[in-house]
């Protein structure tokens, strides 16, 4: 979850909201993330994810970074978007990922947004997906929330009982008390007791070891750009020999760097040094400037659909 820098209301236009959503699609793409629950406030988010690649820093800094790169631009601002970091909390996916999807769902209600028989047509908070199956993209997963609630079907009735199911928690404190809203957004750990004790006993585990932990994920971050890269190559019938001899705006190079931007969290660093591209600047520019008038044949070979952007 994150909030406008000094709380100010970045979601004012629907526009917005829907750029912000399309940035998470985009992140959700490169990263393998599966979102259980969203919504969005006039001025802040929830995303109720799961992270089977362990890539929530280098996705969240992409999303975040992405989007405000995107919002200053069409508004012509400059500064910081976002109150600072986004606060992450861990989650039990057995006590505690449900009752996280309700939270979610429940937030327009305790705003006074919509009353709850209205959430499924609220655009703005993934309950209008749950009851829209259509719209949903492929990496939407509800059924932690449907689960919980009762062992629910994703199907119309289950759907229904859902509703149902919210509209008694909205107005049954006690219950709201039992799955702990009131810590929904406090915290480090949503889940059960058990589910605390083990994550504080692994927490202690951990210490003093954040270093070397770090330098895994990064050198597994950047395995994961690596095979990707050999992928592409070889569809190309390319060597990774031949990057170095190429020049820096060759085509092909183009082509390959703008895929690796779409399907992973590649950084502009990791492309000018790994595939001979100049500086960092230069890869940002070039690759910009080729996605915007792709090469359609080379993305056909690359398995990729022209997306001209503009």
């Amino acid at each position: 979850m994150n909030r406008g820098n000094y709380r100010a209301d970045i979601f004012r236009g629907e526009k917005t909201k829907q750029a912000f959503l399309d940035c998470l699609g985009e992140a959700c793409e490169k990263t393998g993330w599966r979102v259980h629950a969203w919504c969005l406030m006039s001025n802040h988010y929830h995303l109720a994810i799961s992270t089977p690649g362990a890539n929530l820093v280098d996705g969240m800094r992409w999303l975040q970074g992405t989007f405000a790169t995107r919002f200053n631009r069409l508004r012509g601002e400059r500064g910081h978007l976002f109150q600072g970091r986004y606060k992450s909390l861990v989650v039990d996916p057995d006590g505690g990922l449900g009752p996280l999807c309700h939270y979610i769902h429940l937030n327009p209600v305790r705003a006074r947004l919509r009353p709850v028989t209205e959430l499924p047509s609220y655009r703005w908070v993934s309950m209008s997906w749950l009851f829209e199956p259509k719209r949903r993209p492929a990496w939407y997963d509800p059924l932690p929330a449907l689960g919980h609630a009762g062992e629910l079907t994703d199907t119309t009735a289950g759907r229904k009982k859902y509703l149902e199911y919210l509209e008694w928690l909205a107005e049954d404190e006690p219950a709201r008390q039992q799955q702990r809203f009131e810590l929904m957004s406090k915290g480090w750990v949503i889940g059960t007791g058990e589910f605390t004790k083990a994550m504080v006993r692994e927490n202690r585990e951990l210490v003093g070891q954040g270093r070397k932990i770090a330098a895994e994920l990064h050198a597994a971050r950047e395995a994961v750009w690596q095979e990707n890269l050999v992928d592409l190559l070889r569809k190309l019938r390319k060597k990774e020999s031949e990057l170095k001899l190429a020049g820096k705006s060759e085509d092909w190079k183009l082509a390959v760097a703008a895929v690796l931007k779409t399907r992973t969290t590649a950084t502009n660093r990791w492309l000018a040094t790994t595939m001979h591209l100049g500086n960092l600047y230069e890869v940002s520019r070039k690759v910009s400037a080729w996605s915007r008038q792709p090469d359609a044949a080379l993305l056909k070979k690359l398995g990729q659909t022209p997306t001209p952007k503009a």
